[in-house]
């Protein structure tokens, strides 16, 4: 499978590269505003990485250019994992983090996916990760509204993507997911340890992203254990 993966210098998306590109048969291009731990991967000819960075406008062509040479220009799977986190009282939220969080979680890959979307085939699958907190009827926390609400935008992005690219057999699904043992999650919960690894996440992540599809289409679905 041809596989492109975004958010991936640490945690979830960093198990999501380790594990595709364990089975040999699989292509993967990495994305992510840091690609040190990437280069630390002996992961062989089938992973190519890119810095890049889904809240700026950055440009497409050297990632064009990628999925074309190492991709042969098809994309099986596209799972946007990347994602930002700010956690502050309501009131001491600014414009400049309205923009940030919203540029990385909603239209970062919005224009990720219309830009692939050449290179989606018939029956390839579309992963959305999201949070609970932007799931409706899930616990809310304080500090948490811009965030919560730019996951929730995501859902909803899945959903209509659903339905628009069915004409194109491309499927879109979006997983909310719960807590989980990362640096992210201590950024938003500080002292709080989950029971989930990254890399028991990442192994779900994976699996659903190979055969979810065949299941579900336009879904959001919570995987959690616990919200913290």
């Amino acid at each position: 499978m041809n596989v492109v993966i975004t958010g991936t210098s640490r945690g979830i998306g960093l198990e999501l590269v380790k594990i595709f590109t364990g089975n040999k048969k699989n292509r993967v291009i990495a994305l992510s505003r840091n690609i040190e731990p990437l280069k630390n991967l002996k992961a062989g000819k089938n992973l190519q990485y890119l810095s890049f960075d889904l809240g700026r406008n950055e440009p497409v062509q050297k990632l064009n250019e990628l999925v074309e040479k190492h991709l042969h220009q098809k994309v099986d799977i596209l799972i946007n994992n990347a994602g930002l986190l700010i956690k502050k009282p309501f009131s001491q939220f600014l414009s400049e983090d309205f923009d940030q969080l919203f540029a990385t979680n909603v239209k970062g890959p919005v224009q990720l996916i219309q830009n692939l979307l050449p290179y989606l085939i018939p029956g390839s699958h579309i992963v959305n990760i999201g949070s609970m907190g932007g799931y409706q009827g899930s616990v809310k926390f304080p500090g948490l509204s811009l965030y919560a609400s730019s996951k929730g935008a995501l859902a909803v992005l899945s959903e209509c993507l659903a339905v628009e690219l069915q004409p194109q057999n491309i499927f879109v699904n979006a997983l909310a997911i719960g807590a989980v043992d990362t640096e992210m999650l201590n950024e938003a919960f500080p002292g709080y340890q989950s029971e989930v690894t990254p890399s028991a996440m990442a192994s779900y992540i994976a699996d659903f992203a190979m055969t979810g599809h065949k299941v579900y289409n336009g879904k959001i679905l919570p995987v959690s254990l616990s919200t913290p």
